[in-house]
């Protein structure tokens, strides 16, 4: 049985470089038109072409998100959108809506599209009727068991694949389809514009007494009703091969490319097969992240802890080498505060468990520094070990919480 895919987001060029440098088989990046992180993450058509190519050269696929629901007046836009996705050397897009499915297909049959988990295919009849009108690949409902997933796979063509994801954050609606956004913001969440208010504090309010606020008691100082855990599934993995998944998706488009390539480099790993699980579980509690559990793949969710909405993180960004480390100099970009005396851990796909001492910091004017203090400022580290260009660079750090994402 052939390795499943290892498919990353990403938000911009730098993740983008950073997760197929990490390992990743395969990115999906939203562009210009139809996309749920309307804002934030999208890539121009010419930033398609420079990811396309640049994956390519490298031997790996590019795709791009086409999921938020469409709109009459946005059918034929679409239509020409696939055709210049195609032309572009996009691997495939990722649809969720069946007329936007039907037009894609019509404008460019030769442009693969996948069955985003948005759509919420969870049997092997609707995988079928997506099969019959062109789709290569479904992205199964979160909320799919791994016995669904395997009878699913038992049920469908070879040639149809099965995406199910991994890691990263899950959405308290079923598979993503929520109008809580929409109705306090105006901004929907099917329209690649949620605010994300389930990750808000709440309380009760009695109709007439409007001024008292009764707190919804979970914690001492919050409740987190509304908010999910994040998935992890890096523990079974096999199982989920097994089971007859072709690609492990990892969430994330809006995410850094910290956080990118830990994730990316931590299932690499446990892929391959090339570091003990014990250390990969550290590593994803490396980077910014809710309570994790492992979604509904084992049936219901198992509540064995209460999840208190905050983010944790065990390591803070220090920055990255812009150059290889030589002769002992590194050159890096300053992402957050360090000083001298810290150690400083190395996320690298070429080593594992690497770290060395900060014993002199060097700014551009050749002055040195006791600390690193100023964002995104140029630095020389004198450094001992064999650092490439790209690594990441961490400071361990006390357990942190947070309720706002970062």
């Amino acid at each position: 049985m052939k390795k499943s895919e290892l498919l990353a987001p990403a938000g911009d060029m730098n993740c983008l470089i950073s997760a197929a440098r990490f390992g990743a088989d395969a990115v999906y990046i939203g562009g210009p038109l139809l996309q749920l992180r309307a804002e934030k993450s999208a890539f121009s058509e010419e930033e398609i072409d420079a990811a396309a190519k640049y994956l390519h050269n490298l031997g790996k696929k590019l795709y791009v998100t086409v999921n938020s629901f469409t709109k009459n007046n946005e059918i034929e836009p679409l239509k020409a959108y696939a055709k210049n996705l195609y032309a572009l050397g996009v691997d495939a897009v990722i649809v969720a809506d069946l007329g936007a499915l039907r037009a894609i297909k019509q404008a460019e049959p030769r442009l693969e599209v996948h069955i985003s988990t948005q759509a919420n295919c969870c049997n092997y009849s609707a995988a079928m009727a997506y099969y019959e009108l062109g789709a290569s690949r479904i992205v199964v409902a979160r909320e799919m068991t791994i016995d669904e997933i395997a009878e699913m796979h038992s049920k469908i063509p070879d040639d149809l694949e099965i995406e199910a994801f991994v890691h990263g954050a899950m959405c308290m609606a079923y598979s993503g389809r929520c109008l809580i956004s929409s109705y306090m913001n105006g901004r929907s969440g099917n329209r690649g514009e949620c605010t994300q208010p389930c990750r808000w504090e709440y309380y009760l309010v009695e109709r007439n007494r409007p001024n008292e606020y009764l707190k919804v008691e979970e914690y001492d100082d919050h409740s987190a009703l509304l908010s999910s855990h994040d998935m992890k599934a890096i523990s079974f993995l096999d199982k989920l091969q097994d089971a007859g998944v072709d690609s492990f998706k990892i969430e994330g488009r809006m995410k850094t490319e910290y956080y990118v390539s830990h994730v990316v480099n931590a299932y690499r790993r446990a892929i391959d097969k090339s570091a003990p699980l014990d250390l990969l579980d550290d590593e994803l509690n490396a980077i910014s992240h809710r309570p994790y559990n492992s979604g509904f793949y084992f049936g219901n969710l198992v509540h064995d802890h209460k999840n208190d909405g905050l983010y944790h993180w065990d390591c803070t960004f220090a920055g990255v080498a812009l150059e290889d480390c030589v002769d002992g100099k590194l050159k890096i970009q300053q992402r957050n505060f360090f000083k001298l005396g810290d150690n400083i851990e190395v996320l690298s796909p070429d080593s594992f468990g690497v770290s060395f001492t900060c014993a002199k910091i060097t700014n551009e004017n050749g002055e040195e520094c006791e600390t690193a203090c100023h964002p995104q400022e140029i630095l020389v580290l004198d450094c001992d070990k064999d650092v490439k260009k790209g690594d990441i660079l961490r400071v361990r750090t006390q357990k942190q919480k947070i309720i706002t994402d970062i």
